[in-house]
């Protein structure tokens, strides 16, 4: 009976125990950090990566044979050198062949077309007054037409001669020689790129082909504009489908004004596939997965509500809570991993 007694007593004392931890325990406050709900914007996109290349570049070779003259740049009064910025038309490299300047002979065939515009000119009057007959006169502006070619042919011959910049650009290779010099027929003398304006392939994921589009906005970043974001837009899109990666091509147009990206960088794009404004956007990070469904955790009256919500759009870093929550809410940003429903907390910074 003395041993009953005392596992009796026993009993008693742990059970009491065991309430005053209930009751201490229903007095512990959790910390935590709340914000208020409020409406928001959110944009959802695609993640992807690629390199740009420019929109415009050109490799300009010698078309005939010659002493090789690089000429002056304008801008900085010395030759013209990598890097230099050449406007169209700009002559940058002179190929001298005296022999091959005689031969067109530009001066007579100026002469020639001069003196044939003057003669059908003068036959197109007496035509009018029936001085001479219509053959005369188409005989007339055959010549006149003939010497025309002859001339337009030499000043197209002559322009071998000089390499011409054919739009603005930069230098990004140029064969360097030393002046005098001949060079042959079809050497590579010098590369002008435009960059202003740039592309980006793309490879996209099949099952994003729905919801991309032409005239979609990207996001374009890179590690070495880490402050600048540029802005592009989907140009083309392929209806293929590679059987062997489950992708489809895309080409993204870039607005690079102010030559932040170099041709040949690889940049980081984000294809914005949809946006809404006012509405309640939380950041995924303080989101609970569990079995009954997406959870987090709201402020009400010093305890903690438990809230299933419901997703719209998403991004890698925010949600679109489209039900179980309301605008002015708290919502509990930092301390929820402990949470229960119905805790009691205290809401520091």
């Amino acid at each position: 009976m003395k041993r009953i007694a005392i596992i009796l007593l026993v009993t008693v004392i742990m059970a009491s125990c065991d309430d005053e931890g209930r009751d201490l325990n229903k007095d512990i406050s959790v910390p935590v950090s709340v914000m208020d709900i409020s409406p928001g914007s959110l944009e959802e996109y695609i993640s992807t990566t690629g390199t740009v290349i420019p929109v415009k570049e050109v490799t300009l070779k010698s078309e005939i044979s010659g002493r090789y003259r690089l000429m002056k740049n304008p801008a900085t009064g010395k030759p013209y050198a990598l890097g230099d910025y050449v406007k169209a038309g700009a002559e940058i490299i002179q190929l001298e062949d005296d022999e091959y300047e005689n031969n067109i002979k530009i001066t007579s065939l100026e002469l020639q077309l001069e003196i044939s515009k003057q003669i059908f000119d003068k036959q197109k009057s007496l035509y009018a007054k029936g001085g001479v007959t219509l053959s005369e006169l188409k005989n007339s502006e055959i010549e006149y037409i003939n010497s025309k070619y002859s001339y337009e042919d030499a000043l197209i011959r002559l322009r071998k001669m000089n390499v011409i910049a054919p739009f603005n650009g930069t230098i990004v290779s140029l064969t360097y020689t030393t002046t005098g010099n001949k060079i042959d027929a079809g050497l590579e003398l010098i590369t002008l790129m435009d960059y202003s304006n740039l592309l980006m392939d793309l490879n996209l994921a099949v099952k994003n082909i729905e919801v991309i589009d032409v005239g979609q906005k990207v996001r374009i970043m890179n590690y070495t504009i880490p402050d600048d974001t540029l802005t592009g837009i989907i140009s083309q899109l392929s209806p293929a489908i590679d059987p062997q990666s489950r992708s489809f091509k895309a080409v993204v147009t870039i607005k690079n004004d102010e030559l932040l990206l170099r041709p040949g960088m690889f940049a980081k794009g984000e294809i914005i596939v949809a946006s809404k404004d006012s509405t309640i956007v939380i950041p995924k990070n303080i989101i609970l997965s569990k079995q009954r469904g997406n959870t987090v955790f709201v402020i009400d009256k010093g305890q903690a509500q438990e809230r299933i919500i419901t997703f719209g759009l998403e991004n890698p870093e925010f949600v679109e809570v489209i039900s179980g929550l309301e605008i002015k809410e708290k919502l509990v940003t930092k301390g929820f991993e402990t949470l229960r429903n119905k805790s009691k907390v205290k809401v520091v910074k």
